[in-house]
């Protein structure tokens, strides 16, 4: 994959998240938990693929 597109991927995640914070959907210290998942639903988006792998399911 391009080093553009996960460049795009990881800031559409942070900004999504950011905004969450910002609207009070969560909290600051579920950041870690939340941008995993938004990350990885944003790149399974990208890549047309069922399931990225996090490396937390090994």
């Amino acid at each position: 994959m391009s080093s553009s597109i996960d460049e795009q991927i990881l800031r559409a995640s942070k900004e999504i998240v950011v905004k969450f914070i910002e609207a009070g959907r969560i909290s600051p210290t579920g950041f870690s938990e939340l941008f995993k998942t938004i990350y990885c639903a944003i790149k399974e988006t990208v890549n047309g693929r069922e399931k990225v792998e996090t490396g937390k399911d090994k």
